[in-house]
């Protein structure tokens, strides 16, 4: 089966750039009730993912943080402890399956390493549902 099947396409999908700041993440990821989101360069290259947790820790860590001072924090200072792994477009239903096992969802990149959008392990486990059902 191709994945592209289960592809949610970057238009469609809420993903912050690399150059965003703290408050800017924070904004974004509240506003789309997000816990983990994609983050791309501008040239549209997957670089990571954001959690939740990423940022808890870091404000964690920060005891003079202040909303303000938040447009003036980089998310790349931020540490990530893991990254959703991305598959390649190209890549087969047993590499999507084993990636969405441990990820809530899994970025697809092309040939240039471009991100292209996600699949979600709700949309695998639905369509799973849907073929036993």
């Amino acid at each position: 089966m191709n994945i592209m099947f289960f592809l949610t396409p970057k238009s469609n999908v809420a993903y912050i750039y690399s150059d965003y700041s703290l408050r800017q993440a924070l904004e974004k990821m509240e506003y789309h009730q997000y816990s983990a989101i994609p983050m791309i360069d501008r040239k549209g290259h997957y670089v990571g993912t954001l959690t939740e947790g990423d940022l808890l820790w870091y404000i964690k860590g920060d005891v003079n943080l202040t909303l303000k001072n938040a447009e003036d924090i980089p998310i790349t200072d931020i540490s990530r402890r893991m990254d959703n792994l991305p598959v390649h477009v190209d890549s087969n239903m047993e590499d999507l399956i084993s990636k969405a096992l441990n990820q809530n969802f899994v970025p697809v990149i092309d040939d240039k390493d471009v991100f292209i959008g996600i699949i979600t392990r709700k949309d695998i486990i639905q369509y799973y549902c849907q073929i036993k059902g």
